[in-house]
């Protein structure tokens, strides 16, 4: 019996993945010349990832979306040295990448705890420098938020992506009309027999162009980055998303998900990856399905079916092709069977090139002891 729980990541207000905030180091005391006395240094401001905290929350409660760390104190008869001031902590959600105004990485929050330091606060005056205190370091940073999950949905508009989501961890994603579906990031976990839990990210769905930041773009795709794994859903019928635009086949869907992926970022692309062929209650469905387990094993063959710009460099390999119908609950549970083996596949892997790494330095080592 597989147990079901779901998460929802908007609570209240509309979902917040991006956040800008102003940071100023504290400034440093003074230091007092006639005794040689050294000002305090100012207080530094640091970002720590918390636990239950969102950017919505910290939008609501910092409104001004100013952090100051406090100033250093003055060196004085009674203490020649003067207090540091206080270091000002700004909570944050994890999964949190911190980056400069043109994008610059300043670090990265991925446990609970994690640390970055913002603004160093100034120096306090001392011998060194004519006993005058220096300001703290200012700068407006970002907080990116990319969800961590252990698969991400990856599908167009109206391929089932929320339906099979409810249907894996009973989720209940609140959906929109085109150009793209989920409003708001959505996880479901599925707790295994062996209390072995799997997270699943629903995202907003991808139109054609949106590498190039059309429909949620770069917000639904940067997303993408931090799974381990990606399942990719497509209508096994095809689908048009609106009167003005082409009809795409299954073949098609695949191809185009994973050009839009490519031009992202190649190493996105490059993901272990699982498809899922949704709505087989429909008419036909199974002979769409073979059609489709044909062109998948030849793509190459039918690459005149795509716009040539839109052609993949590699075509993607599925570790499992599974077909399910959301709507009806056919294939769900060998679908959760198929994950469940992928990532205990991947997790193998990865722990036997740890392995291979550890044994390769001791040997290095050994070798530089003769």
């Amino acid at each position: 019996m597989v147990h079901i729980s779901r998460i929802c990541l908007r609570k209240y207000g509309n979902f917040v993945d991006n956040l800008r905030l102003y940071v100023r180091g504290g400034g440093g005391g003074m230091g007092l010349p006639r005794l040689g006395g050294q000002g305090g240094n100012g207080g530094d401001v640091w970002v720590v990832a918390k636990k239950n905290m969102t950017l919505k929350r910290i939008k609501d409660k910092y409104p001004l979306k100013r952090f100051v760390g406090g100033s250093g104190g003055n060196s004085s008869v009674r203490a020649l040295k003067g207090e540091k001031g206080t270091d000002v902590e700004v909570p944050a959600p994890v999964g949190i990448a911190v980056t400069t105004d043109d994008g610059r990485i300043v670090g990265d929050l991925n446990e609970e705890g994690d640390r970055v330091l913002v603004a160093k606060g100034g120096s306090g005056g001392s011998l060194y420098s004519a006993f005058e205190p220096t300001k703290g370091q200012a700068k407006h940073i970002r907080l990116d938020l990319k969800l961590i999950a252990d698969l991400g949905l990856v599908g167009f508009p109206n391929a089932g992506k929320s339906s099979l989501l409810t249907a894996l961890s009973n989720a209940t994603p609140q959906v929109a009309s085109y150009a793209f579906t989920t409003l708001r990031p959505e996880i479901g976990k599925v707790m295994y027999p062996d209390y072995k839990q799997i997270s699943i990210a629903d995202l907003p769905g991808l139109i054609e162009g949106a590498y190039m930041n059309k429909g949620m773009g770069h917000k639904f795709l940067k997303h993408v980055e931090r799974t381990k794994q990606l399942l990719f859903v497509v209508d096994v019928c095809g689908f048009q998303l609106a009167s003005k635009t082409p009809f795409r086949s299954a073949f098609e869907a695949v191809q185009l998900l994973s050009k839009e992926l490519e031009l992202y970022k190649e190493e996105v692309a490059s993901k272990p990856a699982i498809l899922v062929v949704n709505k087989m209650d429909l008419p036909d469905a199974e002979d769409k399905l073979a059609e489709l387990k044909e062109q998948l094993k030849n793509p190459e063959e039918f690459s005149d079916l795509l716009p040539g710009d839109m052609i993949p460099k590699n075509y993607m390999t599925f570790r499992h092709v599974v077909p399910v119908s959301a709507m009806t609950g056919l294939g769900i549970d060998h679908l959760k069977s198929c994950i469940r083996q992928s990532l205990d596949e991947e997790a193998t892997l990865k722990s036997s090139d740890v392995l291979q790494e550890k044994l390769l330095r001791l040997r290095s080592m050994s070798f530089c002891t003769k």
